[in-house]
């Protein structure tokens, strides 16, 4: 088995749906010019307010990818 090496990079997703859209739509954005993602942990959950009501979800996720080629 190959040792691996990651890389953790921070990235702030958001939704006016759900915090579980707001991960999905940011890992899948970061994957798109990001190789090799393999997890994230979320860090930081908080939302916006208007009128009493939530009206935004944000999530801070931090990213791990795998760099090199290790395989």
């Amino acid at each position: 088995m190959s040792d691996h090496v990651y890389k953790k990079i921070e990235i702030v997703g958001s939704s006016t749906t759900s915090i579980d859209d707001a991960i999905r739509t940011a890992i899948t954005k970061c994957s798109q010019t990001v190789n090799n993602v393999e997890w994230f942990e979320v860090v930081e959950t908080r939302g916006h307010v208007t009128d009493g009501q939530v009206a935004h979800f944000q999530v801070v996720l931090k990213v791990g990818f795998r760099i090199g080629s290790g395989d």
